[in-house]
């Protein structure tokens, strides 16, 4: 019993230093963003991109908003669905739907959609590294926003539908096709839709810190799922500010790709979960 009671103050004492560790390597990003942007204005000879973020890329940004929050309404009141594979893979071929009007959008305003997003600033390589540092600072939050919210909302209560799915599926096929989904797809269409062009647009007109509030909750707002908003609003922000340190998009989408692996592997191996 003494044993127990020791352990439990060992694994309390320990997570709260990992969240006290994932705190301050956030605060120093916003330190150093901050520090930036304080020597970057205004005499800065810093070569920007010959074209940003306009008015119409402000009017379309509004308009993907509105579509957002008018889908997010429609389902508040509604009576849970069970979620099949055919409408996991319309609601991707949506996003990239969406990503494609944006981007020809873009490519027909004359913007330079590599300098902008930072596509090219960072390799692949120093990318993922720089995610996989980023997402362990991260998770100790996710985590502990995680407990609290299944001490609101009960126990289990935070799992989406696309869990139920992978759980219930009974052919490799299917959860192949929801590994490919959820690891390539997601990522990648989510972040530039988000974190590029809505954020992007957000900060040109309103500045960083709304922009990262109002984005991370349209993030968590998205996803359809309550109980879930509050980890999804600490994951948004926190690849928004990788975003934002970094420069560039490839990372916070190493991030959102690397996030949802983790998640997947605990559902497929659900002993490393109770370990």
């Amino acid at each position: 019993m003494l044993a127990g009671a020791f352990s439990s103050v060992l694994w309390t004492l320990l997570g709260s230093l990992m969240v006290v560790a994932g705190a301050l390597v956030y605060g120093t990003l916003v330190r150093q963003i901050r520090a930036r942007r304080a020597t970057a204005a205004p005499e800065s000879t810093e070569v920007t991109p010959e074209k940003t973020f306009g008015l119409p890329e402000a009017f379309l940004a509004a308009g993907l908003v509105l579509f957002l929050l008018i889908s997010v309404t429609a389902s508040v009141g509604r009576a849970p669905i069970q979620l099949s594979s055919r409408d996991l893979v319309a609601n991707f071929l949506l996003a990239l739907f969406i990503v494609f009007v944006v981007a020809a959008f873009l490519k027909l305003r004359g913007i330079d959609i590599d300098s902008l997003g930072g596509f090219s600033r960072t390799s692949l390589k120093r990318a993922l590294s720089t995610a996989v540092v980023l997402l362990l600072a991260a998770t100790p939050l996710i985590i502990l926003t995680e407990a609290l919210t299944q001490n609101a909302f009960g126990s289990g209560s935070s799992r989406q539908e696309i869990v139920d799915l992978f759980n219930s599926s009974r052919t490799i096929e299917q959860r192949m096709m929801i590994i490919v989904l959820a690891v390539v797809v997601a990522p990648i269409s989510e972040e530039f839709i988000f974190r590029f062009f809505i954020y992007g647009v957000l900060r040109r007109y309103f500045g960083i810190a709304i922009g990262l509030v109002f984005n991370a909750l349209l993030f968590a707002a998205a996803h359809n799922h309550l109980p879930s908003a509050a980890p999804l609003f600490v994951l948004g922000g926190c690849f928004t500010l990788a975003y934002e340190w970094s420069g560039s998009i490839l990372v916070c989408m190493a991030m959102h790709s690397l996030f949802n692996s983790v998640q997947l592997i605990f559902l497929a191996f659900p002993e490393l979960v109770q370990q």
